[in-house]
C-alpha cells in the first residue's frame, strides 16, 4: 500500500494529469475579463496553463476566473524577459491575449515573430471590436460590443433596454468563442502541422449568438420591439413574477403540453387563458397571471410546481443557488480557499475537469520542463 504521502502525491499527480486537455501547453498574458475565464476553462479541462503577469502582481489564490494556472511575474518592457517570453512560448500549444490590437507588435511578440518560432502555435487574440474595422482601436466594454449587434436592443422593458451584466459580450459572446476558436484551431493544427491567428472579438460572437432571433425575424414571428415577443418578457408564459414574499419565480410554458399543466396547478380556469398565443390577449393574461403569483409566498409555488413539466424554477441569488439541492446532489458549486464558486464545466466521463492549484513559478524552470 502506498503510505499517506505517496498517496497524496499520487492524487496530486492524477489531478494535474487530469482532463480532456492534459498535455497541452498554453501561455496567457494576464487581463480582464473574459481572457481569464477563457483559460480558466482551458485550466479547469487540463491544459498546463501559465500566466504572465506584471511584476509585483502576485497570485490572488481566491480569484475564481484566475485559477488554476502557474503565474509567472515580469517585466513585458524588458528586453531580457521578451527573450524568455519567446523561449517559453516555442514550446507552447497556444497562446491567449486581450490586449489592443497593435500591443503585442509593439512589445516583439505579434503573430510574425511568434509563429516564425513556433509555426504549430495557435495564438489567441480576444478583444471587443476585434483586429480589424473602424472601431478596433476605440476602448469599450461589454455594453458597447453588444450594442452593435442588436443583442442589446432587444433585452429588457419597452422603456429602455438592460444591460444582462456582462453576459452576453464578455462571456457568452467573448470567451466561449475565444475557447471554441482555440480548440478547434489546436484540432487543425494537429493535422496540418500549422498553427494560426483566432481573432476573437464580443461584437462578433454577441452577433452570432443572436442567429435564432434573426431566424425568427426572418419568419415574421419577431418583432423588434421589446416586451413584445414570447421570449422577451412579452408572452405571459414565459416570465418572471413577484410571489407573496416579495421573492420571485419563472415560468416557461411555451408547449401546449406544458402550458396546460400550469393551468392545472395554478388554477387558471379562466376561458381568457385559451388565447395562449394570441399576442393581442397577452398584457391582459400577464396582469392576471400577476395577481394569481402574488398569492401566494415562493416557497408556496416551489411545492406546487417544483419538478413539474410547467418549466418552473424559483428566482435565486448567487448565494441562494449554492444551496438549492438540485445544484448540492450536482456538486455544482465547489469552495475553494473558503470562496463559494461554480466547479468546471461541461463534464467528462472518463477525463473528468478538476481545478488544479499550481504555484508561482520561474519562467526558466517552465521554460526548461515545457522543452520538447
Amino acid at each position: 500500500m502506498l503510505d499517506q504521502s505517496a498517496q497524496e502525491k499520487s492524487e496530486a499527480s492524477s489531478v494535474r494529469s487530469s482532463g480532456p486537455l492534459a498535455g497541452f501547453r498554453i501561455v496567457e498574458f494576464a487581463g480582464i475579463g473574459p481572457g481569464p475565464f477563457a483559460c480558466m476553462m482551458l485550466a479547469d479541462m487540463g491544459a498546463d496553463v501559465v500566466t504572465l503577469d506584471r511584476v509585483g502582481a502576485k497570485k490572488n489564490m481566491k480569484s475564481v476566473a484566475g485559477r488554476g494556472r502557474k503565474v509567472i511575474e515580469l517585466d513585458l518592457k524588458d528586453k531580457a524577459a521578451i527573450a524568455q517570453v519567446l523561449d517559453l512560448l516555442a514550446s507552447a500549444d497556444a497562446l491567449v491575449e486581450g490586449f489592443r490590437p497593435g500591443v503585442m507588435e509593439r512589445l516583439g511578440l505579434g503573430p510574425d515573430v511568434v509563429l516564425a518560432r513556433n509555426p504549430k502555435l495557435v495564438y489567441g487574440r480576444m478583444t471587443g471590436w476585434g483586429q480589424q474595422g473602424p472601431l478596433a482601436n476605440a476602448a469599450g466594454h461589454d455594453i458597447n460590443y453588444i450594442s452593435i449587434t442588436g443583442a442589446l436592443a432587444a433585452i429588457g422593458p419597452k422603456e429602455a433596454p438592460v444591460p444582462p451584466l456582462n453576459l452576453v459580450g464578455d462571456f457568452g459572446g467573448g470567451a466561449l468563442y475565444l475557447v471554441v476558436g482555440v480548440l478547434a484551431a489546436l484540432l487543425e493544427a494537429q493535422r496540418s502541422g500549422k498553427g494560426q491567428v483566432v481573432d476573437a472579438a464580443m461584437c462578433d460572437g454577441a452577433a452570432s449568438l443572436m442567429s435564432f432571433f434573426f431566424d425568427m425575424t426572418n419568419m415574421g414571428r419577431w418583432t423588434e420591439e421589446r416586451d413584445q415577443n414570447f421570449l422577451d418578457g412579452g408572452a405571459h408564459f414565459y416570465g418572471v413574477y413577484e410571489c407573496a414574499c416579495g421573492h420571485f419565480i419563472s415560468i416557461g410554458s411555451i408547449e401546449p403540453q406544458f402550458y396546460a399543466l400550469l393551468r392545472q396547478h395554478a388554477g387558471l380556469t379562466d376561458a381568457d387563458f385559451d388565447a395562449q398565443m394570441n399576442p393581442k390577449a397577452w398584457p391582459a393574461l400577464k396582469e392576471k397571471l400577476k395577481a394569481v403569483f402574488k398569492s401566494k409566498t415562493r416557497e408556496d409555488w416551489c411545492k406546487i410546481m417544483e419538478g413539474t413539466d410547467i418549466c418552473f424554477a424559483p428566482v435565486l441569488t448567487m448565494s441562494e443557488a449554492t444551496k438549492h439541492p438540485h445544484m448540492v446532489a450536482r456538486n455544482v458549486f465547489i469552495e475553494r480557499h473558503g470562496v463559494k464558486q461554480p466547479g468546471p464545466a461541461p463534464r467528462f466521463s472518463r477525463t473528468p475537469s478538476a481545478v488544479r492549484e499550481p504555484e508561482p513559478a520561474e519562467i526558466a524552470a517552465v521554460t526548461t520542463a515545457w522543452k520538447r
